[in-house]
């Protein structure tokens, strides 16, 4: 980094480093910073990582494997279809075995499985590294008071630090992606609810409540990891089991950790941060807690609740169609273009 002009540092680098806190009671052996507007350079620089490792996974790696299981398992389905319909290239295939519709449902179902695979490494390893984050912290699901204990927290571990800047970078970088790929049904819940998301994680940075929002966010990466493996296992067009499984696992993750362990923070933000906190507002001291701001945490979190209790009304609305009309679940954020597609089923 002595290298680089000063002004390119923040871009790769955490800024503000600060002394270790005297008896700290989470990463001992972490080294300290603060918060700092040149944060957001790194947080630039995480966007741009993210895009290139999603196209990079996407194209290099979950689109090929796709592509190759969906042709082979369709090729295995009709050998001698593709024999009589198609002229031999001299390889064993035929050059015309897919018709216009089989293409164009492999490729939407390459498209979204590649999308997943995407998302389910993103959580997955955050969701890991969140874990790491919350064991370290002295803080508790079931009973979320300790996150208020000792504010303002105004040095950072390097790892909190990390975690909360790739987060806000991970969410800025999903509201780029759904503006600029087809949209789906509920396009503008997920806008609204990555801004609100976006919204907190920079006001519970900016006003030291990191520990809260360290929190929230391991809450909800835990179920987000399964909704994508089920979506790939049914783009693969394995047996319908699976995907019925894994979505069985999904629904009931997200109850617990967005409909019992969430509202259980919510409380807490409620009841438990004005009786353990004093309302005063002391920039130069690091404290941001007035009537005001508390207020605006608590309706931006329940904003957030009411937007997962519509999409759990539709968990469990594709749940009762598994369990009453014996289909399979499917995605029914499926992307509008999609739906209109023409299925005319004439080879090119």
């Amino acid at each position: 980094m002595d290298l680089l002009p000063d002004y390119i540092v923040p871009f790769f680098s955490l800024s503000s480093p600060t002394h270790t806190p005297t008896n700290p009671d989470s990463f001992p052996d972490s080294r300290y910073y603060k918060t700092d507007p040149k944060d957001f350079c790194l947080v630039i620089t995480f966007i741009a990582t993210f895009a290139i490792l999603r196209d990079v996974l996407r194209l290099g790696v979950f689109g090929p494997f796709a592509k190759w299981k969906l042709s082979r398992d369709l090729k295995l389905s009709r050998p001698s279809a593709a024999k009589a319909n198609g002229v031999s290239n001299g390889n064993g295939h035929s050059k015309n075995a897919f018709t216009k519709a089989e293409r164009r449902k492999m490729s939407h179902s390459v498209r979204r499985f590649a999308e997943q695979g995407w998302s389910l490494v993103y959580y997955t390893l955050q969701w890991g590294f969140g874990l790491y984050v919350h064991r370290n912290l002295p803080t508790r699901v079931l009973d979320p008071a300790d996150v208020w204990i000792a504010y303002p927290h105004l040095a950072l571990a390097a790892p909190v630090k990390i975690y909360y800047l790739t987060q806000l970078a991970f969410y800025l970088h999903q509201m780029l992606v759904l503006n600029a790929e087809a949209r789906r049904k509920d396009h503008w819940q997920m806008m609204t609810h990555h801004v609100i998301t976006v919204f907190l994680m920079w006001g519970s940075y900016y006003y030291n409540l990191n520990r809260i929002g360290c929190l929230i966010m391991f809450l909800m990466d835990t179920s987000d990891m399964y909704f994508p493996l089920a979506k790939m296992l049914l783009y693969l067009q394995l047996p319908q089991i699976f995907p019925d499984m894994m979505f069985g696992v999904f629904m009931v993750s997200w109850f617990i950790t967005r409909h019992v362990l969430f509202l259980i923070t919510i409380k807490s933000t409620l009841l438990d941060m004005p009786a353990l906190l004093r309302f005063d507002w002391k920039p130069e001291n690091g404290y941001y807690i007035t009537k005001g701001s508390h207020t605006m945490f608590i309706l931006c979190l329940l904003a957030l609740e009411v937007l997962q209790i519509i999409w759990f009304s539709m968990i469990l609305r594709i749940a009762w169609r598994v369990l009453t009309a014996g289909e399979g679940a499917s995605d029914d954020r499926s992307d509008e273009e999609g739906e209109n597609d023409n299925t005319d089923d004439k080879d090119e």
